[in-house]
């Protein structure tokens, strides 16, 4: 599962422009959603983590 550290986050938008599954999105100011479940799923099956490859301050990590 992955998650968004909120006070690094500068809500850049490299994570959702990088992202093939489109499973984040940037929310109101001060959020940031990585989609569920079903997301998770493809997320692990392709293990690309393109998303917390591209964030440039490292604020997306996996739990």
């Amino acid at each position: 599962m992955l998650s968004v550290d909120k006070k690094k986050c500068f809500y850049c938008g490299t994570c959702v422009s990088v992202c093939p599954q489109a499973a984040i999105e940037l929310l109101d100011i001060g959020e940031v959603a990585i989609g569920g479940g079903c997301v998770e799923y493809v997320c692990r099956k392709w293990n690309c983590r393109l998303c917390v490859k591209s964030c440039p301050v490292g604020a997306i990590y996996e739990v």
